[in-house]
């Protein structure tokens, strides 16, 4: 939760309105390009949704926008501190994202995450905008790009095509990683805040 009290839910209810009608989509449209049903979309804009990662990260692939012009706040100055207790979980199938920076910096947007794969899980998606690093701090995952495999330890990093199918799986046990997503700052929408988004606040 932000300090200002905004949550996820309320966030994308904002975001996702604004980014739809800048594209200048229905809701029948969006719901055929991000395959989540026309009701559920329209809770989710209303604020009365329950967002996961999987929908966040269809309706970024069908809105081909960064994850940010969906859950943006503003950039703090000065020292910032993001506490794992203050921030609110994103939760999927098989993975639990903790939203914590968002820096923009010589065209291009950095998201970061603290990343968690809960043991004997895996979280699949179908791909989204941007281009995805990970980097493995405690556990082994195994990590599906397409149809390559490659399995990581402590330490090791992956990075690849976000827009290509992928998937996390947690091998022995749960795992722990970093996980940025990189954009261009061009892929923003015209709409989005001018200031540099920050996915959780000094919050």
């Amino acid at each position: 939760m932000s300090a200002s009290g905004d949550s996820v839910r309320d966030m994308l209810a904002v975001n996702l309105r604004r980014a739809r009608l800048e594209l200048g989509l229905s809701l029948s449209e969006l719901s055929r390009r991000s395959k989540i049903g026309k009701a559920t979309l329209s809770q989710l804009e209303a604020g009365a949704g329950n967002p996961t990662i999987e929908t966040v990260f269809s309706l970024s692939r069908a809105l081909e926008v960064p994850i940010s012009d969906l859950l943006d706040q503003q950039q703090p100055s000065g020292l910032t501190v993001v506490r794992a207790a203050d921030v609110e979980v994103l939760s999927g199938e098989g993975v639990d994202l903790r939203p914590l920076r968002g820096i923009e910096s010589g065209g291009a947007i950095f998201e970061v995450y603290d990343q968690q794969v809960r043991a004997d899980s895996r979280q699949d998606s179908l791909g989204h905008v941007g281009t995805e690093h990970t980097i493995v701090q405690a556990g082994r995952l195994g990590v599906r790009v397409d149809d390559r495999e490659v399995e990581l330890g402590p330490g090791d990093y992956v990075g690849f095509d976000a827009r290509l199918p992928h998937a996390y799986t947690a091998l022995a046990g749960p795992v722990r990683s970093v996980l940025l997503l990189q954009y261009r700052s061009d892929q923003r929408l015209h709409s989005a805040p001018a200031q540099p988004p920050c996915l959780a606040e000094a919050p």
